[in-house]
């Protein structure tokens, strides 16, 4: 393999990375990722060339951009209160360049979807909502609605944010309602009060003005972060047919009257509950108001989101949460089984982004919230005042937000499980070809898009410790590349 520049982004090595789009040759530029952390998203300019030469004895991934699937939104993580706290305290030269580093798309690793959390999360140093109130008083007119501590951290970060990206996709979501709404007047757990129905649709409708009074456009909530989940600190758990309500009767009704463009989604949990979502979308009331529904990954298997698209084509899929960490100070990355799950698996069941959970933390994973705050959240980045460690879940992100702009169709590739056949030279008559049939191509895992602007992007995770090359078919022709056993590279070049 030949070396690798290791690009750890700055203002001073950008420039080696705002290139990879200018080449409209068929040769194929690479970001690559290496198990032993030598190459880091590192870019080679020209990592190979297609050709007519083919090795008879090779499954190759077959590219095809003629069977397109469906148009992917972006990548990015959540910025939760205890990120932008981080990320605030930094000195103003070294956030500005954290924040390029991040969020610029030519000199950047481009990062296009954030997900804010409508209110506190477990991940703030304390909990809040926008409109709290004494102990036994109630505001049903709102008049106290604040956004509180957002002015303080999320939204002069996503202010900077903006400045760099104006056009990144923004979504939010709620873990609780305000206390004095909920049966058990708690953060943690506790039903939201039927009684406030109405004044919780409110609630979300001037959540949505507030911020967009700062430049910053909701382009879709969820209704509620885990209904299944009463753990954690804030929490409050929803039924389908509670939520059903809530959706047809007031949040969808107030989003209309008001003049509300913001997408409306449900679930926002595991994908152990394909039911949730499609018990929603049988209420035809209901499901009018409802663009899609939102996943995370920490139980059931990620082919739930294909059986809810098959079911309810016409409804969004979106992946909104995953914590993806590792042991700090390990002198190797298990970047091709996280690269597989996250950027591979969950296009291939048709979510329209990844979004993975926290974006920054300090070295103690703080802060988080008490009785049920998460403790072992680690970060994409670490912020130690001024101090960066970028961890595996940045390192995720980078292999597709950098080169997989939004708006970019996911196409179909061949995956291990496909069949495949190839012509051979019959042994006993030279010159005379057979077809090769396999029932498992036996390929490496990998998913492919075409951008906007007519490229070609093949991620592709070597999760094999007997395979060295990656072989791609693209318009009748072939290439082979090096990729390490636990590697993962990102292959791109010009559509022809």
């Amino acid at each position: 393999m030949k070396s690798c520049k290791h690009i750890i982004l700055s203002l001073i090595t950008v420039s080696l990375i705002s290139t990879p789009m200018a080449l409209h040759s068929q040769t194929i530029e690479s970001y690559l990722t290496t198990a032993d952390r030598k190459c880091l998203f590192s870019y080679n300019g020209n990592a190979g060339e297609f050709s007519a030469r083919h090795n008879e004895r090779s499954n190759y991934i077959i590219v095809d951009p003629t069977q397109p699937y469906q148009q992917m939104d972006g990548f990015g993580f959540a910025l939760t209160g205890g990120s932008a706290q981080h990320i605030r305290n930094m000195s103003v030269e070294e956030r500005k360049n954290l924040l390029l580093e991040l969020f610029d798309p030519v000199e950047g690793i481009g990062i296009s979807y954030i997900r804010l959390t409508l209110g506190a999360s477990d991940l703030n140093d304390y909990v809040f909502s926008y409109d709290d109130m004494p102990e036994g008083k109630e505001d049903f007119e709102l008049k106290k609605f604040s956004l509180s501590q957002d002015i303080h951290d999320v939204i002069p970060v996503m202010t900077e944010i903006l400045q760099i990206n104006p056009d990144i996709k923004i979504m939010s979501s709620p873990w609780s309602a305000p206390e004095w709404m909920k049966t058990n007047g708690d953060f943690h757990g506790g039903k939201l009060r039927k009684d406030c129905y109405s004044v919780y649709a409110d609630y979300f409708v001037k959540y949505i003005r507030a911020m967009a009074e700062y430049g910053i456009d909701i382009i879709a909530v969820t209704i509620q972060n885990e209904p299944l989940n009463s753990g954690n600190t804030p929490s409050m758990p929803w039924s389908p047919q509670d939520q059903i309500d809530f959706v047809k009767n007031f949040l969808g009704p107030k989003f209309k009257e008001n003049g509300i463009k913001t997408e409306i989604v449900v679930f926002d949990h595991n994908c152990d509950r394909p039911d949730y979502a499609l018990t929603i979308y049988n209420d035809p009331e209901a499901a009018q108001y409802v663009s899609g529904s939102a996943y995370h990954h920490y139980r059931g298997d990620l082919s739930a989101m294909s059986y809810v698209h098959e079911a309810r084509p016409d409804k969004k899929i979106y992946f909104t949460e995953q914590m993806t960490i590792e042991k700090p100070g390990m002198d190797h990355i298990d970047i091709a089984q996280a690269c597989t799950r996250l950027l591979i698996d969950i296009p291939r069941n048709w979510s329209s982004n990844v979004i993975l959970w926290n974006l920054a933390a300090n070295s103690a994973n703080e802060p988080h919230t008490d009785n049920g705050g998460c403790s072992m959240c680690q970060g994409a980045i670490t912020i130690d005042e001024n101090d960066i460690i970028r961890n595996i879940a940045y390192y995720v992100i980078a292999h597709a937000s950098k080169c997989v702009a939004p708006g970019s169709i996911r196409i179909q590739s061949t995956s291990p499980w496909d069949r495949s056949v190839a012509l051979c030279e019959d042994e006993q008559n030279p010159g005379i070809y057979r077809a090769n049939l396999i029932e498992h191509s036996n390929v490496l895992k990998n998913v492919a898009f075409k951008t906007p602007d007519n490229h070609i992007v093949l991620i592709v995770a070597n999760d094999s410790w007997n395979k060295n090359n990656v072989c791609i078919q693209y318009n009748g022709k072939f290439a082979e590349l090096p990729l390490s056993p636990g590697s993962v590279g990102t292959f791109i070049w010009q559509e022809k």
